[in-house]
């Protein structure tokens, strides 16, 4: 962390962040007891399983360690990134599971805090940063993904209120929300990202039909969402109307932000991989060694390119391409983790966690940005190639 120390120009500031690093780490080692640790929310928790997520997401929150980076007025402590970064490393290093509403604390509260009205912020803020209530994004639609402007949902204007129609898919946590915010089409005649509007909708309403979608893994971390006739208040807009997609893109750029600790986990993989295959009495085969090699070496590229992306936005520099590196690099490493551990440990790698993540490993390329759309933006404003013709 010394690096993003020297980026802070304050006095006394690399003193703050130790303590901070030594409070957090006091805090895990006495509260992640084995009831909580290496806890993950999967898509088909069991109800033991989503209690003690639940009760850990409280545990955080009320401790002030959940949305650290929040307001103090929403129940956050107003620190800057590089306490987040430190706070996930210790986070990472204890095996404490994360909050069980990280699309809601990440993604969409900072929307609901820039766009939202005082009534939402009080309503809605609180009970997303304890995890009483999960949250999803209603963004994706069967034919608009990349493409997301072209979405089709509707949402038409019904006395002093709307009646949304229309269908989302890979929804994550859908069948687990009690909340959306949902992307709908408020003016046809609009251009098409002029004619969107933001909406926050309550889960349990009439009209709104959840199907989990079973992937190759087995799992269910994903679902479609039908909403038929389903009717909404004036107040369930977020944002002013016809300004949804300025509101999806501060939705976007606070998920994207967040690509710079994806090397923690791509790392700890890596770690537990390189575990089992010294139980498994391998480590001294050099084949074997070579494959771990490359697969280390990946994983440390990660890490120093996200902590280039760290120390750049601590300087105050705008966003660079960065986050389109890390991804690229992020999904390369995750795809080759299940490769290489089926290679080195042979067919029982074919079970369990590494089976599960070999199934679910071709999603990566997909998963939170394309790798053609990231490769194009390299190319276009890391490599200077020609724009892609429109």
């Amino acid at each position: 962390m010394s690096g993003l120390a020297e980026a802070a120009p304050r006095p006394g500031y690399e003193s703050d962040l130790d303590a901070f690093r030594l409070d957090a780490r006091a805090w895990l080692a006495e509260h992640c007891t084995d009831r909580f640790r290496g806890l993950m929310f999967s898509g088909d928790p069991d109800d033991d399983h989503l209690q003690r997520m639940r009760e850990w997401n409280r545990m955080l929150a009320d401790a002030g360690w959940a949305g650290i980076d929040w307001p103090v007025e929403h129940g956050g402590r107003g620190l800057g990134l590089a306490h987040q970064v430190i706070l996930a490393t210790e986070l990472d290093g204890a095996r404490a599971p994360g909050p069980l509403n990280p699309i809601g604390l990440a993604n969409i509260a900072p929307s609901i805090m820039g766009f939202g009205t005082a009534e939402q912020k009080a309503r809605f803020l609180r009970p997303m940063l304890r995890g009483d209530e999960i949250w999803c994004q209603g963004f994706s639609e069967p034919d608009a993904g990349s493409d997301l402007a072209s979405l089709a949902a509707r949402a038409e204007p019904d006395g002093d209120g709307w009646v949304l129609t229309g269908q989302k898919v890979w929804t994550t946590l859908g069948q687990h929300a009690r909340w959306c915010e949902l992307l709908a089409r408020s003016d046809p005649e609009a251009s098409k990202h002029r004619g969107i509007s933001c909406f926050i909708v309550d889960m349990t309403s009439p009209g709104v039909e959840v199907r989990p979608l079973r992937t190759a893994s087995g799992e269910s971390d994903f679902s479609e969402i039908f909403f038929d006739g389903v009717r909404v208040g004036a107040d369930a807009l977020l944002g002013p109307e016809g300004q949804g997609w300025m509101v999806a893109m501060a939705t976007l750029t606070f998920e994207r932000s967040g690509v710079a600790n994806l090397h923690l986990e791509s790392r700890r993989n890596i770690a537990d991989l390189l575990d089992e295959v010294r139980r498994a009495g391998r480590a001294d085969d050099p084949i074997v060694r070579q494959e771990l090699a490359v697969l280390w070496s990946a994983g440390e590229i990660q890490r120093h390119l996200s902590e280039r992306a760290t120390i750049r936005a601590l300087a105050g520099l705008p966003p660079g391409p960065e986050s389109s590196l890390i991804k690229l690099v992020w999904s390369a490493v995750g795809q080759a983790l299940p490769d290489v551990a089926v290679r080195v440990l042979g067919p029982a790698a074919l079970e369990g966690q590494w089976g599960r993540r070999l199934m679910a490993s071709r999603s990566l390329s997909i998963a939170g940005g394309t790798t053609e759309v990231n490769k194009t933006i390299v190319a276009e404003r890391v490599l200077g190639l020609p724009r892609e013709p429109r």
